[in-house]
């Protein structure tokens, strides 16, 4: 359903859209037709295609409910046939949202976006999803834009200096993962003849949060600090802390089973 509602954005790139299940074809009609799905379904009894791609979960066995069904994730494919891309999880109920490939694949721009200005930078927070349901890996985006002659140090930098850094609230609803951090450049500091890593201009950090499982509906908040030192080529200014925060709304997995 919600790879439904990315449909165009992945046309935008030159992408089509299509999905395969163990599921029979009577049970993809019965779920396409009440969920308003307009992308091809296709079923793949028996899992055969699943064991060609060779993505079958194994840690269910025959006479389990889920035996059959893969590793879930996503192949991102040209023209040539040639896979650029792929996104796939261990664990069959967690999984990557389309709109978080968007951000993560194509640098796509997140929703509900606030933006905070300080004397030094500017910086825009989003996410992939407004909506997530349980088992959703969706991404956070932090957009920094420094002002011209300021640079902030990246992490690993030595010496006493302070690198940027994005810490998350911790709560039994959401996991965050590790910080995407883009590749920093060496500033040399001939006043000091010294070396060091850090950003200037503009770059975009991203953060995966997986939903919790179980989780009830309703709203959801994710809160967290970004925190930074800049300096231009005069002085270096007191830390800042910026508090963040993204308010998702969780809706339930669809359980309606098709007719027999």
């Amino acid at each position: 359903m919600e790879l439904e509602q990315q449909k165009e954005a992945y046309a935008k790139r030159g992408l089509g859209v299509a999905a395969i299940s163990y599921d029979s074809l009577t049970t993809l009609q019965s779920f396409a037709a009440r969920k308003g799905i307009g992308y091809p379904l296709l079923s793949d009894p028996g899992s055969k295609i699943i064991r060609t791609f060779g993505i079958l979960n194994e840690s269910f066995h025959p006479g389990q409910l889920p035996y059959g069904v893969p590793y879930p994730g996503m192949y991102i494919v040209d023209e040539h046939g040639i896979v650029r891309a792929k996104y796939f999880e261990t664990d069959y109920v967690e999984r990557d949202t389309a709109a978080s490939i968007l951000v993560r694949q194509f640098g796509a721009n997140g929703t509900g976006a606030t933006e905070i200005e300080t004397p030094q930078l500017k910086l825009v927070s989003s996410a992939s999803d407004a909506t997530v349901s349980p088992g959703n890996r969706i991404t956070l985006v932090v957009d920094l834009d420094l002002k011209p002659r300021m640079h902030v140090y990246a992490p690993g930098v030595t010496g006493g200096y302070i690198p940027i850094d994005w810490q998350i609230a911790a709560l039994r609803s959401y996991a965050a993962q590790p910080i995407d951090w883009p590749q920093s450049h060496m500033l040399n500091l001939p006043v000091i003849h010294e070396t060091v890593p850090v950003y200037t201009g503009q770059l975009r950090l991203t953060r995966d949060v997986t939903i919790a499982q179980p989780i009830k509906p309703g709203p959801l908040t994710v809160e967290g600090t970004f925190r930074y030192q800049a300096c231009d080529d005069k002085a270096c200014y007191p830390p800042r802390n910026i508090p963040l925060k993204w308010t998702f709304q969780v809706e339930p997995l669809d359980r309606q089973r098709a007719p027999r």
